[in-house]
C-alpha cells in the first residue's frame, strides 16, 4: 500500500508541523478524530524524543495517521543504520534516549516514512515542493547523498549563503512554481512571525503554508485541520 492510499477517503486530516522532540504537545495534537499527516523532524532539541517517536509510530501503527520523512529523521535513521553522520549535541541527546528496542523500532519505522505525499490538489513534504512531485514517488529513506527532488523535499531550496547563525540560507523561490491548483503543506523552515502557520502565495497562484513555528525550539506545535476532499 502507498503512503496516498493509507489516507482514508472522505475523513478530514490534521496536518502537524515539526515536533523536535516537543512528546507532551504532540501527544494532544494527535487526540483528535481527523487523519493525522506529520510533517517530519519529530527528533532533537526537544526533551522528549524517544517518547516523540513512540507516537509516532503507534500513530501508524493504529491507522490513524502518518508521518513524513524530515532531514532530523533522516539523519537519525543514518546514525542508527551505523552510517557516518555529523554528530551534535542535538543528535547526541536524542541516541541516548533509545533503548536497544526503540532503536530497532526506529529503523524499521524512519526506512518507510515518505519524502512527500501528494492528495489531489493537495501535497505535505517536510521542506519544499518541485515540480517532478507531481509525477515521482518518493523514494525510500536514502543509504547515499541526497540529490535532487529528494534535496528539496528534505531540505528545501539553499541560496549558495550562510547566515549569521552558521545554518544555510534558503530561498523560497520554489513557491513560485507551485501550479494554481495545488496548496503545498510544509514544516522545516520558521517563517512565522506572529506564532501562527505562515501562508505565501506563489506567482502561478499555488500556495505554501507553513507549520513550523518552533516547537522544541521555544516556540510552540502547530496543526492545520483540513476538510475531506
Amino acid at each position: 500500500m502507498t503512503p496516498a492510499e493509507l489516507v482514508p477517503t472522505g475523513q478530514g486530516i490534521r496536518v502537524v508541523g515539526d515536533v523536535h522532540g516537543d512528546a507532551r504537545a504532540f501527544a494532544a495534537a494527535v487526540q483528535t478524530d481527523l487523519f493525522v499527516i506529520q510533517l517530519g523532524d519529530l527528533v532533537d532539541y526537544g526533551p522528549d524524543s524517544c517518547e516523540t517517536l513512540r507516537i509516532a509510530f503507534e500513530l501508524r501503527a493504529s491507522g490513524r495517521g502518518l508521518f513524513l520523512l524530515g532531514n532530523h529523521d533522516l539523519k537519525l535513521a543514518r546514525a542508527l543504520a551505523g552510517q557516518e553522520v555529523r554528530m551534535d549535541a542535538r543528535l547526541a541527546a536524542t541516541l541516548t534516549q533509545l533503548d536497544e528496542a526503540m532503536r530497532n523500532r526506529a529503523r524499521e519505522e524512519l526506512a518507510r516514512a515518505p519524502a512527500w505525499l501528494l492528495q489531489r490538489d493537495r501535497m505535505f513534504v517536510h521542506a519544499g515542493f518541485h515540480t517532478a512531485m507531481l509525477d515521482e514517488a518518493p523514494p525510500l529513506t536514502p543509504n547515499g547523498r541526497v540529490q535532487g527532488v529528494l534535496s528539496r523535499a528534505l531540505y528545501g531550496e539553499p541560496t549558495g549563503r550562510t547566515q549569521a547563525d552558521g545554518f544555510p540560507e534558503r530561498s523560497l523561490r520554489w513557491v513560485d512554481r507551485i501550479p494554481g491548483f495545488l496548496t503545498v503543506y510544509c514544516g522545516h523552515d520558521r517563517r512565522s512571525t506572529d506564532g501562527r502557520p505562515y501562508i505565501r502565495k506563489g506567482a502561478q497562484g499555488g500556495t505554501a503554508v507553513f507549520l513550523d513555528t518552533g516547537a522544541g525550539k521555544g516556540g510552540h506545535l502547530s496543526w492545520i485541520d483540513l476538510p475531506p476532499e
